[in-house]
């Protein structure tokens, strides 16, 4: 065992974390679990190469990580995204948090040696799911549809309930421990560690707003984001409250109020996530020791199965409940299987709260081993579950690079408020506005043009479509928003039919070509499907209009064009 210094020590965990997270990958499992190996054989269950005092010096590192998942977190949940999800999203939300803290705590506390302290704190951890992992077999199966769209927000959601209910419930057992019982002046006291936390990633992101106005290089951009995150951890040690939870509200800020979400999370991921994440997953495996896995034997097989079953039950019994597609609410549960980092970063958090050491001694450590026996559990079978639920609602192979990819769930509008086509078209431009940020004057540019075009030729295609568009100058793809109305907009049309469906395009120079294309194919497939039509037209929901969408093959790639179409877009 040695004493030895900060960088050696890091080179080693970086070393073996690395190796050992390509090994897992060349044996198709996830390099988490390498990672954690790799920690438990330099760790105390291994070689046992270093001392504790060394490894201690490592802890900022952790530190850092865990600021920087919990940012990632915060940034992936755009609230403006998540409205046309908003009740199925706030039903699973609920269930998971209410079942799987409630069946986990009763589940091992009922099996182990655990109170019902410690088991609240496992049965908050058990909410977490793998975003890294969801993501990555996301991409891999090439998936699309609503419930990839209901799947990954969902994990967003889950994994920031997660952080706030463990960190409320640390917060009250550690000023229990410390005042020798609970009143109600110890949930105030979390309360305003809430407050402090939300004050302090906001400000850092308001500081980031405004060096983003300054700042355009790269390099520069990166440092801040470091610098940002550094503010909100050191400003949590200094002022006694939550880093992950100021961190969460960071990203959160960065992905709801300001513009640029990526100068935190997404330049400071690129580069140095594989570092980062290697060393703070080899870490995690070094707090394993051989006398607290052989106690926690029981208390992970216990977790594993009771968060399974309270994961399985919380998406079906929410999805019933909000009335989802049977291939969504059968499924979903069994897609948030997985469970990685967050977890790890909690029970990190654990190990080095002295408070709570203090009063519960070792059962920290056996409950680290807890977590971590069980994360390797989930990160084996979950992304089997996670892939095979992908397969089974159809939606794997789906994601492809086509005429419409530009329309999601959330750019699907069902009641329209206006009563002619140009304030249709002036609704919707706003509603376009709203969902990509475009300022003011790119508004008005782009309402001016599509009028324009409208005056000069109405943009009704026929059977109840019409495809309005206007050029958009400052702007790199092509964007869209779609109204749907099933008794039809009481709108004046040259062929005297209610108009059913309003396509909205704001397209770049580049993509006339792509435009006259989306024009031909809309036309072809809804003009001559009046299944499709009817399915569109009636549908009930967002969600039911983008199903109803991908069916239709709106969304494939399209090939090279004949001479007819191209006579027919010509017409159009």
């Amino acid at each position: 065992m040695m004493d030895a210094g900060p960088f050696l020590v890091l080179s080693a965990v970086l070393i073996g974390g690395t190796v050992f997270g390509l090994i897992a990958k060349r044996m198709r499992l996830p390099a988490i679990t390498g990672q954690i190996v790799a920690g438990v054989l330099i760790g105390r269950m291994g070689l046992d190469l270093f001392t504790e005092h060394s490894v201690s010096a490592l802890h900022p590192i952790t530190e850092f990580a865990l600021g920087l998942m919990a940012v990632s977190v915060g940034a992936h949940l755009d609230l403006r995204r998540l409205k046309p999800m908003a009740r199925r999203l706030l039903l699973l939300l609920l269930l998971e948090m209410v079942l799987v803290t409630g069946v986990v705590s009763a589940a091992v506390v009922s099996f182990s040696d655990l109170d019902w302290g410690m088991g609240i704190l496992l049965g908050t951890i058990g909410i977490s799911t793998a975003p890294a992992t969801v993501v990555a077999l996301v991409k891999e199966t090439r998936a699309k549809g609503v419930f990839v769209n209901t799947l990954l927000a969902g994990v967003g959601l889950n994994n920031l309930a997660c952080i706030f209910l463990f960190e409320i419930t640390r917060s009250v057992l550690r000023s229990a421990a410390g005042e020798g019982g609970l009143d109600a002046t110890l949930f105030t006291e979390a309360a305003m560690q809430l407050g402090e936390a939300a004050s302090a990633g906001c400000l850092a992101a308001i500081a980031m707003f405004l060096i983003r106005r300054w700042v355009r290089r790269v390099e520069l951009i990166t440092t801040a984001g470091f610098v940002a995150i550094l503010l909100c951890v050191g400003l949590a040690q200094h002022f006694g409250f939550s880093s992950m939870l100021a961190c969460l509200f960071l990203g959160l800020s960065q992905a709801n109020v300001t513009r640029h979400r990526e100068e935190v999370v997404d330049s400071i991921f690129h580069s140095f996530e594989p570092a980062i994440l290697a060393a703070f997953f080899a870490l995690a495996g070094m707090e394993l020791s051989l006398e607290h896995a052989a106690a926690a034997g029981v208390g992970a097989v216990v977790f594993f199965a009771s968060r399974l079953v309270a994961k399985l039950a919380a998406g079906s019994i929410a999805m019933r409940l909000a009335d989802a597609a049977p291939r969504i609410r059968d499924r979903i549960g069994l897609a948030m299987i997985p469970q990685a980092g967050v977890a790890v970063g909690l029970v990190v958090l654990l190990e080095e709260d002295t408070v709570l050491r203090g009063a519960v001694g070792e059962t920290i450590d056996v409950l680290t081993a807890v977590v971590l026996t069980a994360v390797v559990m989930n990160e084996v079978v979950g992304p089997i579950l996670t892939r095979m639920a992908l397969k089974q609602t159809g939606e794997a192979g789906r994601e492809r690079r086509g005429l419409m990819d530009f329309i999601r769930e959330e750019h699907i509008v069902l009641r329209l408020q206006s009563s002619t086509m140009e304030e249709a078209i002036e609704e919707l431009v706003q509603r376009l506005g709203n969902l990509h940020r475009l300022p003011a004057a790119t508004r008005e540019a782009l309402l001016e043009a599509t009028l324009k075009h409208e005056s000069e030729a109405s943009s009704c295609l026929g059977w109840g479509l019409a495809v309005p568009s206007g050029e958009i100058t400052q702007a790199e793809k092509m964007k869209g928003v779609l109204a749907i109305s099933d008794k039809g907009f009481d709108f004046e049309t040259p062929d005297g039919e209610p108009l059913h469906c309003i396509l909205l395009l704001a397209f770049p120079e580049s993509e006339r070509p792509r435009r006259l294309r989306i024009l031909t194919q809309f036309a072809a497939v809804l003009g001559h499907d009046a299944e499709i039509r009817e399915r569109l037209f009636t549908a009930r929901s967002a969600a039911e209009v983008y199903e109803v969408l991908l069916d239709a093959e709106l969304f494939e790639p399209a090939g090279e064009e004949d001479e007819s179409h191209e006579e027919t877009a010509a017409a159009t």
